[in-house]
């Protein structure tokens, strides 16, 4: 009977920090287009949720990219504005910098 009230209160305990977890994620959604900017100045980095199923990755700068990828403006959807420039992404280009096909 012990083991059964403490296993029902560990699987509990789990339901809560699971649930906490994927609400921590702010979302894109229920900010303003200068208040999603500002978070992703200050922290750098910033994982939004943008729809009921998807997120998506804001960087500031190139600090937060692999040697191999380069910044390319992100836009986000937001309380205020459906196409807000929030920030960043991290892309590998299509084509190198320097890149000529003739030569």
């Amino acid at each position: 009977m012990q083991r059964s009230k403490l296993a029902t209160a560990t699987l509990c305990l789990a339901g809560v920090l699971i649930t906490t977890a994927a609400e921590a994620r702010p979302d894109l959604r229920t900010m303003t287009c200068a208040q999603a900017q500002n978070m992703v100045r200050q922290h750098g980095a910033v994982v939004f949720t943008t729809g009921q199923h998807t997120y998506s990755m804001f960087v500031s700068n190139r600090s937060y990219c692999d040697y191999n990828q380069e910044l390319f403006t992100q836009y986000g959807p937001t309380r205020d504005n459906r196409k807000c420039p929030v920030a960043f992404e991290c892309k590998e280009p299509l084509f190198r910098r320097g890149f000529n096909r003739w030569n």
